[in-house]
């Protein structure tokens, strides 16, 4: 099947050799990767040098969260490895958000180059009721991740990543064009794992997932092409 970039596979691996054997099976089933801190901290930039060669689009899910002027600059200079998605974390702050996107999008027009998308993280899709109450917080996670949208998009970012399961909340308060790019994705039957909020990938893009994450139930499958098409099928009527 030809790969759709609604679909974005998380390449959970953490040596060369995984990752050209994994992206070699894959084939042409897959064009847009997710390079997460475990690949990144493994082999640096050059993977995603690599994957750019290759002719693959690259989500580079590093969520920094620091002061503004820290994010800005780690932003800047990760643009030089020419991502088509980077990301924040929303808990870093309205001015942290606004001062990241200023600098990126001066940083790309000074190198006359297309600027990434910025999105930021609201809350982890690994979190449940039990986890965010024991940090403190007193509303709900749904109110959070609304909330922290709203901001992103007040700070001038393209978009966020969050749960399929407040896909639609945030799809109806930012708007058609606002980028939701949604983890916890599990095909019908899948093992859960160490993810809470969790969604099939159809039913999250009609929820209102711009593009929906795919991690485990494709790069450990057996056969990760043939996992990989499952996935394409379920979506390609969507």
């Amino acid at each position: 099947m030809v790969a759709d970039e609604r679909l974005i596979a998380a390449l959970d691996v953490h040596t060369r050799e995984a990752l050209e054997e994994l992206v070699g099976r894959l084939g042409d089933s897959i064009s847009y990767y997710k390079v997460g801190m475990e690949l990144f901290y493994a082999l640096g930039g050059d993977v995603v040098t690599w994957l750019k060669r290759e002719g693959n689009k690259v989500f580079l899910d590093l969520k920094l969260h620091d002061i503004p002027n820290t994010v800005a600059g780690g932003l800047c200079s990760l643009l030089r490895l020419r991502p088509d998605i980077l990301n924040v974390h929303t808990a870093g702050g309205l001015r942290m958000m606004r001062t990241a996107s200023e600098a990126l999008h001066r940083a790309a027009e000074e190198e006359g180059i297309p600027c990434p998308k910025l999105i930021g993280v609201t809350v982890l899709t690994s979190m449940d009721a039990e986890d965010w109450t024991g940090l403190g917080h007193t509303g709900t996670v749904a109110d959070a991740v609304l909330r922290r949208a709203k901001l992103a998009q007040e700070a001038g970012l393209d978009g966020v990543v969050a749960s399929p399961a407040e896909a639609t909340e945030i799809r109806r308060a930012c708007g058609r064009d606002f980028w939701i790019v949604t983890p916890g994705i599990r095909p019908a039957g899948a093992a859960h794992d160490d993810q809470r909020r969790v969604m099939t990938p159809a039913a999250a893009l009609r929820a209102g997932s711009s593009q929906i994450v795919v991690g485990r139930a494709i790069c450990t499958a057996e056969d990760p092409r043939a996992a990989a098409e499952a996935v394409l099928k379920e979506i390609e009527e969507i």
